[in-house]
C-alpha cells in the first residue's frame, strides 16, 4: 500500500545518517522523487555524537551530498542526492529527533544499526550481562533522560509519540541482522519491560509493525579520493561526498502501519517474506566478505579486491558457499551458485577499494550471526564441516595477530570482551578455548564435532599463512 497524497511531504525518519543509509535507502526515494512521486522525504540524525564534520557538511548543503557509483568495469558516474531534507544535529536529549517523531505525518522509523548494537545473544534474548550500555539507558531513562543505543533511543522516541497521539508507525531496520525485524521488535520489547513500562509495551504492539528487510550495497568508508573525484567530475567541494557501487537491492515484508513510499517503482522488492533473499546474503555474502577480510589481513592485503584475485582465497570462499553453504540453503527461489558469481565478482571490483579494516569488524558478532547457522543445521543433518569451519579458523588465526599487537590497523569490535578473548589466545589450546566460546556458539559451544573440524581447518590456515609469498613478505620487512 502507498500513502494517500498529502500537502505536506510524510516523512521517513532515519536514525544513523551514515555512508551506507545514504548510499542505500536515501537512493530509492531521491530515484523515486526523480519520477515525480515527492509524497515522501527523509529526515534524519545520529544516536551519538560521532560523524561531526559530515553532519555539518549536509547541513550546510540542506542535506544534499554526492554519491559515485563504480561499475565492476570501473565507470564512474555521480548523483547529487536530495531526499534527506531535514539533518538533526545531535544533542544528549535527543529533542530534533523527539520533535520530529511525535509528528503525525512522520509514518517510518527506519534505523542502520551493526549487528553488535542489537545486543542480542544467541537466544535472541538481549545480553544484559554483557552491554553495560542497556543498563546506562534504561537508569537514564528512569531519570527522564533520553537512551542512546537503539532501545533506548526508540523508547524515548516511541513514548513521546504515544503521549502525543500520533499515530501508527513502522520500525524499519536497514541492515544485516537476521530476521532484523523481529529481532529487533523483541529486544525492544524486552528493554521496555525492563523499564517497567507496560502502557507503552502494550501501544508499541499495537501501534507499531516490524517488517523484516534485507539490504545489500558494498560502501566503503569515504576517503579524501572520492570528494577529490567529485571535485574534478562535478565542479563541486563536496565533503559529505560519498562512494558505493553500482550494484543495490532492498528486500522488504511489505507490513507497514501507515503508509510507505511506493518503492516498487523504483526497484525494491516488495514480499511476503524476506527468509530465502535474507539467508543468501548473509550467507553468500556477508560470511564471505568476513572469510575474505580475515584471509586477507593475515597475508598482508589491504583491500578486499586483493583477497578476492588471490587464487587461494578465493578457493576458500568459493569451497565454503559450494561445498557446505548452498546446499542447506536448497530449496530457494535464487539461483544461488549465480548470486555466488556475481557476489565474487563484486567484492573483485578494484575501483570499490574497500578495506579489510571495515570488513573485518565485529567477528564476535559475524560468527554467530552469519557463519554458525550453517555449521549448526549442516552437523543437525550428520553432514560435514570442513569448509564452514576454515572461515571461524581464520577468524580465530586473525585474533591471535590482534592479540600479539600485529594486526596493521585498529579492529573493532563491539560484542567481544578483550579479555575474554585474549584469554582465548593465551590459553594451552587456543582452538578448544574458541570453541567452548558461547558468545560465538551458543549451545555449539565445546562441540566435539566442532572443536575437530576447527583444529583441522586451523591446521589448513595456518599452512595457507606459511606459504603464502604475501606472509613472506611480511616476515622479511618485520625483520628489517
Amino acid at each position: 500500500m502507498t500513502a494517500e497524497s498529502s500537502a505536506s511531504p510524510l516523512t521517513i525518519l532515519h536514525l544513523g545518517l551514515g555512508s551506507f543509509h545514504r548510499a542505500h535507502q536515501a537512493v530509492y526515494l531521491h530515484q523515486l522523487h526523480a519520477l515525480g512521486d515527492t509524497r515522501w522525504v527523509l529526515a534524519g540524525g545520529n544516536l551519538r555524537p560521532d560523524m561531526q564534520d559530515t553532519i555539518a557538511a549536509l547541513q550546510a548543503q540542506g542535506g544534499a551530498y554526492t554519491l559515485e557509483t563504480v561499475t565492476a568495469q570501473g565507470e564512474r558516474s555521480y548523483t547529487w542526492v536530495e531526499s534527506i531534507r531535514t539533518v538533526v544535529p545531535y544533542t544528549p536529549g535527543l529533542a530534533g529527533l523527539v520533535a520530529l517523531a511525535v509528528q503525525p505525518g512522520t509514518r517510518i522509523i527506519s534505523f542502520t544499526v551493526t549487528e553488535a548494537g542489537y545486543y542480542l545473544d544467541s537466544r535472541h534474548q538481549l545480553d544484559w550481562a554483557n552491554a553495560p550500555d542497556l543498563a546506562g539507558d534504561l537508569e537514564a531513562l528512569r531519570a527522564g533522560r533520553a537512551g542512546s543505543t537503539l532501545y533506548g533511543a526508540l523508547t524515548t522516541l516511541l513514548r513521546a509519540r504515544q503521549q502525543a497521539g500520533a499515530g501508527p508507525v513502522t520500525l524499519l531496520n536497514c541492515d544485516n541482522l537476521r530476521h532484523n525485524g523481529g529481532r529487533m521488535r523483541s529486544g525492544l520489547l524486552q528493554f521496555v519491560q525492563a523499564l517497567g513500562d507496560a502502557e507503552l509495551g502494550a501501544w508499541i504492539e499495537d501501534h507499531t509493525t516490524s517488517p523484516n528487510a534485507m539490504v545489500d550495497r558494498i560502501t566503503p568508508r569515504p576517503t579524501p579520493d572520492v570528494v577529490q573525484r567529485v571535485q574534478a567530475a562535478t565542479g563541486r567541494t563536496d565533503p559529505a561526498a560519498l562512494m558505493g557501487e553500482s550494484f543495490i537491492q532492498w528486500v522488504i515484508e511489505d507490513r507497514f502501519a501507515n503508509g510507505r513510499p511506493a518503492w516498487e517503482r523504483v526497484g525494491v522488492e516488495l514480499v511476503d517474506s524476506v527468509a530465502p533473499y535474507e539467508e543468501a546474503k548473509i550467507r553468500l555474502l556477508n560470511a564471505t566478505h568476513s572469510c575474505i577480510a580475515w584471509a586477507g589481513t593475515l597475508v598482508g592485503y589491504q583491500y578486499i579486491h586483493e583477497g578476492t584475485h588471490d587464487p587461494a582465497i578465493r578457493q576458500m570462499a568459493f569451497d565454503y558457499v559450494t561445498a557446505d553453504t548452498i546446499p542447506v540453503l536448497q530449496p530457494s527461489p535464487i539461483d544461488l551458485s549465480a548470486y555466488r558469481d556475481v557476489v565474487l565478482e563484486r567484492f573483485g571490483n578494484p575501483a570499490i577499494a574497500d578495506t579489510n579494516q571495515r570488513v573485518a569488524m565485529d567477528g564476535f558478532s559475524k560468527i554467530p550471526g552469519f557463519i554458525a547457522p550453517t555449521v549448526r543445521e549442516r552437523l543437525a543433518r550428520g553432514e560435514g564441516i570442513a569448509s564452514v569451519a576454515v572461515l571461524p579458523a581464520l577468524f580465530l588465526a586473525y585474533l591471535q595477530r590482534w592479540h600479539a599487537g600485529q594486526i596493521p590497523y585498529t579492529y573493532q569490535d563491539q560484542a567481544m570482551d578483550p579479555a575474554a578473548a585474549h584469554a582465548i589466545c593465551e590459553a594451552a589450546d587456543p582452538v578448544a578455548a574458541f570453541a567452548a566460546d558461547r558468545v560465538l556458539w551458543g549451545d555449539l559451544a565445546g562441540d566435539a564435532r566442532l572443536v575437530k573440524a576447527l583444529r583441522e581447518a586451523a591446521a589448513q590456515v595456518a599452512q595457507f599463512v606459511a606459504s603464502h609469498p604475501g606472509a613472506s613478505a611480511r616476515r622479511a620487512s618485520a625483520q628489517q
